[in-house]
């Protein structure tokens, strides 16, 4: 029995995990992962490092975050506590859906996770108070290796559905796209 519904995006190889609980009197159960199942889906390789963040304040945005190759990494976010707005943006080169973004509210309440390929920076609006995300990485990560997209660059159009109430000073400075990038290349 499958614990997992995948969604299909307009953004090839991103995908919506629906988290299938299982319920009775004393509460529920939810996978939060399972190689097996998800490795069809663009998991590939092993979990290298899970992190857990908490978000106190709504309307908060952080990202957007991406590691290059050879770290490039597949990430498996889900929120366990509050909602979000979870944002995916294509960044492979040659990519049909380069520099397109797709995002998704996932919360605690709807049990929906991002399946985010490598190539892509995540980032993520919080829509509730104290929210609470569990990442799983295919990768470690690399500080030399990390980086970033200004999360309200003109060229990306992200559409946040709330006011910002705040951004980490790092986030705000990273730089603006200009038309010679290239995207990224796996």
């Amino acid at each position: 029995m499958s614990r997992f519904e995948i969604i299909s995006t307009p953004l090839s190889d991103l995908v919506v995990v629906q988290r299938m609980a299982i319920e009775d009197q004393r509460g529920f159960l939810s996978r939060l992962f399972c190689f097996e199942e998800l490795q069809a889906h663009g998991w590939a390789g092993e979990v290298k490092q899970i992190n857990h963040t908490l978000t106190r304040d709504v309307g908060v945005v952080r990202g957007m975050h991406h590691q290059i190759p050879p770290k490039a990494e597949a990430k498996l976010v889900s929120c366990i506590r509050g909602a979000v707005w979870d944002v995916a943006l294509d960044l492979r080169k040659n990519s049909p859906t380069f520099l397109k973004w797709h995002a998704q509210e996932i919360s605690a309440a709807n049990k929906r996770a991002m399946l985010i390929p490598p190539g892509f920076a995540h980032g993520f609006q919080s829509l509730t108070t104290d929210c609470e995300l569990i990442y799983f990485h295919s990768e470690s990560y690399d500080a030399a290796l990390e980086r970033g997209l200004m999360p309200l660059d003109p060229i990306l159009k992200i559409s946040w559905p709330l006011q910002i109430s705040l951004m980490s000073q790092r986030d705000l400075n990273h730089p603006l796209l200009d038309e010679n990038f290239e995207g990224v290349a796996l």
